[in-house]
């Protein structure tokens, strides 16, 4: 199979952009009021959950979801008014806000809304074990869905850091470098669901898939491929396989390529699964549990199926 390099605005570089305020949306003291009396309003029930009013923060999310779709494939929001609400209050906020952007996509054996991201004390090395369960460091991966939003309602004591990269520019990477090991990326791959230890738990899907219209979408999780290894059935990785993964980690932490967020409070992150990689350093938390770290996560569906 013969791949090419992918054009467009989702190629970007950590090192070129690192300083830049361009991916950063900031909301300013209307912005917050708006969030809060929404909130409030659908708390109090004047207003379906789905209809969550923001007159002039709408807006600056249309354009957030045309940046995350046809741009960069990310974007950085900052001073979402945690603070100054309750769990509750958060979880109203950031699925009104992640509305403004596409539809939630359930997650999760209950089909949740959305999900609490912290520590859980579960051991990484368990099958069933996922990401967002314990303290670990994560590979860079993408989520199933078309966009991956974290709100940070309080960092960790240390760490946690989150590093992103642009998938299609280490796709390109490749290409320019090892297009046999570019082409091997479109070939069916082991992946494990982590639901338990029967064959549903494992299926097959390629790395790299193109896209209607040109580009491509990469589904990447040096984590959960490797963990598919536990499974009978599940054939070894062979030596052009065990070198593209290794090729991948290098690119991907590589400083060239990656741009690391320290989130802090406030902070919603939201990411296009297609076009970026995600992962997270190692953290230390709190001793005390209204001090640990807490983030929530949407998934949000902005394509139409493929």
């Amino acid at each position: 199979m013969t791949v090419t390099q992918v054009l467009g605005p989702g190629e970007w570089l950590g090192a070129e952009i690192r300083d830049s305020d361009a991916w950063r949306v900031r909301l300013d003291e209307a912005h917050r009021r708006e969030v809060l009396e929404a909130v409030r309003a659908v708390e109090a029930g004047e207003t379906p959950p789905d209809d969550f009013p923001l007159p002039t923060l709408g807006p600056v999310l249309g354009r957030v979801r045309e940046e995350l779709a046809n741009g960069r494939g990310f974007v950085l929001v900052q001073g979402v008014p945690t603070g100054a609400m309750t769990e509750r209050q958060c979880e109203i906020a950031a699925l009104g806000l992640g509305r403004h952007v596409g539809g939630v996509v359930p997650q999760g054996p209950d089909q949740a809304p959305l999900m609490h991201v912290r520590d859980t004390g579960a051991d990484p090395a368990q099958a069933r074990t996922k990401s967002y369960q314990h303290s670990g460091r994560l590979g860079y991966h993408s989520d199933p869905t078309d966009v991956v939003a974290l709100l940070c309602l309080r960092p960790a004591k240390s760490g946690g850091l989150s590093a992103i990269v642009s998938s299609v520019a280490v796709h390109n990477e490749l290409v320019r470098t090892r297009p046999d090991l570019a082409a091997l990326l479109y070939e069916p791959w082991w992946h494990d669901r982590r639901t338990g230890d029967g064959p549903d738990s494992f299926s097959t899907k390629p790395i790299c898939v193109p896209r209607d219209g040109g580009g491509v979408s990469v589904s990447y999780g040096p984590d959960y491929l490797r963990s598919a290894q536990r499974g009978a059935h599940v054939p070894p990785f062979t030596p052009a396989q065990e070198e593209a993964m290794d090729l991948l980690d290098r690119l991907t932490n590589d400083a060239r390529f990656a741009l690391t967020m320290d989130l802090r409070e406030g902070d919603m992150q939201l990411l296009n699964n297609h076009v970026v990689l995600h992962s997270r350093t190692a953290y230390d938390d709190h001793p005390e549990p209204e001090r640990r770290r807490h983030l929530l996560r949407l998934w949000l569906a902005t394509d139409p199926p493929h």
